[in-house]
């Protein structure tokens, strides 16, 4: 039963949507996510996140994920959360940390946990283009199994023209001493004439890459 709630955990951590990490949203302005991912073998992930200015110093959230497997049945996991800066706002460089607690469930077992983290960011220029670079590292500390699971989440961004932008995403981990590396490139494209963006993608599991998954998200800004 350990090692299948350890094999949940380690999927749902790499479920999630692109986090703000260092920046936070400016008062009264709302950001919102939701992605589906599905891998050959049928397995699916759905990703709902939401963050909130509530002022411009205090960012509000919710991380929700929900895993489908042919085989494992169903498990999920939500955070609500608040992210505060840490430092200097105006410089290059950017530091935040987050405060959490949520659950994780897997089946009829419910799993309580708290959340703690601490991010780094800044932007970058690359010719006339611009782009950004993240690293957000948390530990969800869990109340139930002592199962903590230690995330290291990396982005690279770069603004390819208006409507277009590339990613780079790598997620390294570890829970219930078994330790996994994500790779997960995409591309984020604005429609014209709408409020929304596009991302398509795949996540890449390190040493599993027959069960490589593709992403399809929705993100808005408001």
């Amino acid at each position: 039963m350990l090692r299948l709630i350890t094999s949940l955990l380690i999927f749902l951590s790499t479920a999630g949507p692109m986090q703000a990490g260092a920046w936070l949203r400016e008062k009264g302005s709302t950001f919102t996510s939701i992605s589906f991912t599905s891998t050959w073998f049928l397995e699916t992930a759905n990703a709902t996140y939401l963050e909130f200015g509530v002022r411009d110093d205090l960012t509000l959230g919710i991380d929700a994920n929900i895993y489908r497997s042919p085989i494992q049945g169903q498990a999920g996991t939500v955070t609500l959360f608040l992210r505060r800066p840490l430092g200097d706002r105006d410089g290059k460089h950017r530091w935040a940390y987050e405060l959490g607690v949520g659950a994780d469930w897997i089946g009829d077992v419910i799993i309580p946990h708290v959340r703690t983290g601490i991010s780094w960011g800044r932007g970058f220029s690359l010719g006339e283009k611009n782009g950004w670079m993240a690293v957000d590292a948390s530990v969800n500390w869990d109340l139930g199994q002592g199962l903590h699971l230690t995330k290291i989440d990396s982005t690279l961004g770069l603004s390819l023209s208006d409507r277009f932008s590339g990613m780079l995403q790598v997620y390294l981990g570890s829970v219930g001493g078994e330790s996994y590396g994500t790779l997960a490139p995409s591309f984020i494209f604005a429609p014209r004439k709408t409020k929304f963006k596009l991302q398509l993608g795949a996540e890449a599991r390190v040493g599993a890459f027959e069960n490589t998954g593709l992403k399809i998200g929705l993100w808005r800004e408001f």
